[in-house]
């Protein structure tokens, strides 16, 4: 899975733990609906400011958002 799949995933999850719809975030971080759907699908990059916006929407640190599983062994 590539990174910014893995983040949008990570959106996705707290969104839903928040009881979010992707219309909740959306007016919460006065993004659009499709922005968030394809945020949520890995089919945009997100800057910080808007990866910022996200967490803050969601009460979660920006860390939560961007954290990455390595599919690459570790030496």
């Amino acid at each position: 899975m590539d990174e910014f799949k893995q983040i949008g995933a990570n959106i996705l999850k707290y969104r839903l733990r928040k009881k979010f719809t992707q219309l909740d975030l959306a007016a919460a971080t006065g993004f659009d609906e499709s922005s968030i759907g394809r945020l949520e699908n890995g089919k945009t990059n997100p800057t910080v400011k808007t990866l910022l916006r996200i967490s803050k929407a969601l009460d979660v640190n920006l860390s939560d958002l961007v954290k990455i599983k390595s599919s690459k062994p570790t030496r």
